[in-house]
This record gives structure tokens, sequence and C-alpha cells, in this order.
């Protein structure tokens, strides 16, 4: 059975994709407006909305002669709930920092005061 997140995170795993797939979250472009904002030929950078559209992350809609790409947010939610999974080891460690912050400065109000008392 084919893993449904492979083609989202092989598009993702180039930072050109990724370089596109923010320039399309702001605005759809064609391949002729993609292809100005690098530099390489606009073969090159169908290859790379070919991957993308692949992968389900954007969507390309005939415009006349051209095609026109945007960004489909709702692809990368299945990636985003798999990546979220690892959150609960972050969750750990940011706790565990918040606790010994907050006791490193407990320790220095009670050396603090300690120190005006004496």
């Amino acid at each position: 059975m084919p893993d449904p997140l492979q083609p989202v995170f092989r598009a993702l795993g180039d930072p050109t994709r990724r370089d596109i797939l923010r320039m399309l979250g702001d605005t759809p472009m064609t391949i002729a407006e993609v292809s100005d904002h690098f530099d390489m030929t606009r073969a090159a950078v169908k290859k790379h909305l070919v991957v993308l559209s692949d992968g389900g992350l954007i969507t390309v809609t005939p415009r006349g002669r051209e095609k026109v790409n945007a960004l489909n947010p709702l692809a990368l939610k299945p990636a985003l709930d798999w990546l979220g999974w690892f959150d609960q080891f972050w969750d750990a460690r940011l706790t565990a920092l918040k606790t010994a912050i907050e006791t490193d400065i407990q320790k220095e109000t009670d050396n603090d005061a300690g120190q005006h008392n004496g």
C-alpha cells in the first residue's frame, strides 16, 4: 500500500519547491511568473510545479493558454498531523525548561530576600 505522505514530503524536500509554495501562498502565479523569481529555465520550474502538483500541494487551473498555480493548503494537513505527533517530545522538554527557569528565579528571589534580611 503506497504511503500517502510520500508525495507531500518529496515535494517539500526541495528548497526551491518550498520557496515556490511560499510565493504561491501569497498569490497564484503562472509558470512564467514563478520563473521570474528563479535563475533557472521555465522547463526546470515546470518540473518543480509538477512535483508540487503530484503531491497535491498546488492546484493548476487553465486560464486561456496559461495555467495558474495556486497553493492548496489543505494538502499540508496530513503532513502537519504526522509531524504533530512529535510535539510530545518538545512539550516535555519545554515543560522541563520552564520548571528549571522558575526554580532558578525562585532561588534568586530567596537569596535576595535573605541578603536583605541579614
